[in-house]
């Protein structure tokens, strides 16, 4: 794929990076053109670096917004015209001052994005971890790979971007349309707030999917759990 990013912070550095590896051309967008530069010198592997217009028009598949809540959809407004009819993920977390959520009673990040830029199909996916886990090869953790929800109302370009998260070494999962984008930055909200805040394990706070749906008769009777069609 043709892929140009737009932001030259630690999100497109380490998205960007898979990608390369995984044989996609790159364009780096930034404001600061030395940013840009640099970026794409460390990236390597035929990364160009851009102005954050001439990065658009090069995603000619996807264009990644890896950009701070409160500039992207400045930015993509700027390059409506760019970006019409293309894939936008969105990787933003609107997350303020006491891991407060910035949209709360308001469009999400993804689609203020969509509003800014009617006609571009916008995707939310990887808003979920810090840019670290992004940058493992692959990210992996006692034998599963990373799942990565992928909020979306274009098939076409949820396509794309399950292709994309599989590059990074994780797996895609369905997240339902781009109204439920909101879910997944209320859900980061709370991670970061029971990471940062209380020094808890937030992947604790869910049962195995066995249980998802309750336990069966035996397990609250303190018996064996169940087993898939039992």
């Amino acid at each position: 794929m043709r892929i140009g990013v737009l932001g030259t912070g630690n999100m497109a550095d380490a998205l960007a990076t898979h990608w390369v590896r995984a044989g996609h051309e790159v364009t780096i967008g930034g404001r600061d053109a030395r940013k840009a530069e640099r970026l794409a010198t460390r990236i390597g592997g035929g990364t160009e670096p851009a102005s954050l217009r001439s990065a658009a028009e090069a995603g000619q598949d996807v264009v990644l917004a890896a950009l701070p809540f409160g500039v992207g959809a400045e930015v993509v407004r700027d390059l409506h015209a760019a970006l019409d009819g293309k894939v936008l993920i969105d990787c933003s977390n609107p997350v303020g001052a006491g891991f407060r959520l910035l949209t709360e009673g308001g469009r999400s990040a993804a689609r203020q994005l969509a509003a800014a830029a009617p006609g571009v199909h916008v995707v939310k996916a990887f808003n979920l971890c810090h840019e670290d886990v992004w940058r493992m090869r692959p990210p992996v953790f006692d034998g599963r790979p990373l799942a990565v929800p992928v909020c979306g109302d274009d098939e076409g370009a949820l396509v794309r971007v399950r292709e994309l998260v599989r590059d990074v070494g994780c797996e895609p999962v369905a997240g339902g349309g781009l109204e439920r984008a909101g879910l997944l930055e209320a859900t980061a909200a709370l991670f970061i707030a029971l990471w940062v805040g209380e020094g808890a394990d937030a992947q604790a706070i869910a049962p195995p999917l066995a249980y998802a749906a309750g336990p069966g008769p035996q397990e609250s009777d303190g018996g064996s759990p169940r087993t898939r069609g039992a």
